[in-house]
């Protein structure tokens, strides 16, 4: 079962049930007693494009026609989109459009090196966006844009793990737990 509040790839930091906190997880990055910075420089024109069999180049040349900078995909599978859009793809990023690839897959990562599309794809300047969420992926990028327009820095701060968007790997229990017996197990 998934639901709108259920956290993706990992458990829950804890839980309130009958009045008492009960955490499950303890790694997770605590407030420090210093001043809190915001950087609010978000780029607003990104898009977020599905990727779907029979899609064609119509979407990115919108894309690119209204000056967009960067464009999140959501490809299938471990991250990939139809050949037939590998023209609209060159033609953003030659026009200095980032290209974000991240997956439908709820659970998972994008693997681009496991298929010859996935690294023609890279070869065509698409980033790997390891286990991002398609709509993490569009904030991120956003976000970056905002910071920088240099393309060494966008790919560094966009594969840096800033707020614990990436994991470095699927705990197997996240992938279908249920509350009860986290609250059970003493070894989280």
């Amino acid at each position: 079962v998934r639901d709108t509040f259920r956290t993706i790839d990992d458990i829950p930091l804890g839980m309130v049930r009958d009045r008492k906190i009960k955490t499950f997880k303890n790694n997770y990055r605590k407030r420090s007693r210093s001043e809190t910075t915001i950087n609010t420089n978000f780029e607003k024109k990104v898009a977020l494009i599905y990727s779907y069999p029979g899609m064609d180049n119509e979407q990115i040349e919108f894309y690119i026609d209204k000056g967009y900078k960067g464009i999140v995909f959501a490809g299938t599978g471990l991250g990939h989109v139809s050949t037939y859009v590998y023209g609209a793809i060159e033609r953003a990023i030659q026009e200095g459009i980032t290209i974000l690839m991240t997956t439908q897959a709820l659970h998972g990562f994008v693997g681009m090196n496991v298929y010859s599309t996935g690294r023609e794809l890279q070869h065509l300047g698409v980033i790997p966006g390891r286990n991002l969420l398609p709509e993490v992926g569009y904030v991120k990028l956003g976000w970056v844009l905002g910071q920088t327009n240099d393309l060494k820095e966008i790919k560094e701060l966009l594969l840096t793990n800033i707020a614990g968007e990436f994991i470095d790997r699927e705990i197997p229990i996240a992938f279908n737990y249920n509350i009860d017996e986290l609250l059970k197990n003493k070894k989280l």
